[in-house]
């Protein structure tokens, strides 16, 4: 356990220096105008970041879950300027079905979503309803060019050609899981980041002689969004340690579980950073909004918190009330020490 812990740390150590001296709000508006994070791709590349989460047995350093969600957590932190998570869920999804990640952006398409960056992928990874997994060469694939609405990012449709290579994987849940767990760590890093800001900003700010963050009510809101960030992280990182222990496609639960958490999070902390700010915050100056943004459309991208409640909902109504307690309370035994 401690081994775990140190390798993580060393992870989340190089994302946040690779971020701290390549990142920042100058990279993230270039997103927005579509422009490729070329320089902070390659170093990622250097660090073996995108093929982490890959098995050791097809080129990957066979990085776990929770030690995933971590390092996601960090990138929402800086506002994931580059689709590294999705990239390494995307190898991950292709190791567990038999195929070998190869070198470069391999963008992660799930079904009846958009594409994120799929038009600057060397190849792509899509899933199928069915469990099926197939690696498409990215210059074959022909794509429809979009961009969020929310974070301004580009978000394409692709019309796939055939694929170089096809796979299955374990559960037909795996891939959606994924695509939760990984949308829900950047929500929960973002929102701290946004936290970060708010609380720096409340302590300068003076308004009748004072700063802000002396008086009572922006000390309570602050404190409802810290609660609020603190959740999102905890109910991450409680999904990746399921992953880890069941398989990602036996975790639906939980991931379902900190999808929900996360994404109303993202709403709550969200409006109390912005009442912070004040008209500020939606400047184009000023980063803040960089990063609400992007948490309102992570809180979109592989199911809103109303899909994934529903999926929860009808789990537990195909078990019957009876099994409810018993299902939550091993499912808690099991993740105890």
């Amino acid at each position: 356990m401690a081994e775990d812990e140190s390798l993580r740390g060393i992870l989340i150590e190089q994302v946040d220096r690779l971020l701290t001296d390549a990142g920042g709000p100058d990279v993230l508006r270039a997103a927005e105008r579509g422009e490729w994070p070329e320089a902070l791709w390659a170093e990622a590349e250097a660090l073996g970041l995108p093929l982490a989460l890959a098995p050791e047995a097809v080129g990957g350093a066979g990085l776990g879950w929770e030690d995933a969600v971590a390092v996601w957590h960090a990138l929402g932190r800086h506002g994931a300027p580059l689709p590294l998570a999705h990239g390494m869920a995307a190898a991950a999804l292709l190791g567990a079905s038999g195929i070998e990640p190869p070198a470069g952006f391999v963008a992660l398409a799930l079904p009846r979503e958009p594409v994120a960056w799929g038009r600057r992928a060397a190849h792509v990874a899509a899933a199928g309803d069915a469990g099926q997994m197939a690696l498409h060469d990215g210059a074959g694939v022909e794509w429809r060019r979009g961009a969020n609405p929310l974070s301004r990012e580009p978000d394409d449709r692709a019309a796939f050609n055939a694929p170089l290579r096809t796979g299955r994987l374990p559960n037909a849940d795996a891939a959606r899981n994924a695509g939760a767990l990984l949308h829900a760590a950047l929500i929960a890093g973002a929102l701290e980041a946004a936290l970060d800001m708010a609380v720096e900003y409340a302590n300068t700010r003076k308004q009748f002689g004072r700063p802000i963050g002396a008086f009572q009510a922006v000390q309570q809101q602050l404190a409802v969004c810290a609660s609020e960030a603190a959740a999102a992280a905890v109910a991450c990182a409680a999904a990746g340690r399921a992953a880890d222990r069941r398989g990602l496609e036996d975790a639906g639960f939980e991931i379902g579980s900190a999808k929900v958490v996360a994404g109303e999070a993202a709403g709550i902390g969200a409006a109390v950073v912005h009442q912070v700010f004040a008209a500020i915050g939606f400047t184009d100056d000023h980063p803040l909004h960089l990063f609400t943004r992007r948490m309102w459309a992570w809180r979109n991208a592989a199911g809103a918190e109303r899909v994934w409640a529903r999926r929860i909902g009808e789990a537990a109504l195909a078990r019957g009330g009876d099994a409810l307690w018993p299902n939550l309370t091993a499912r808690s035994e099991e993740a105890a020490p």
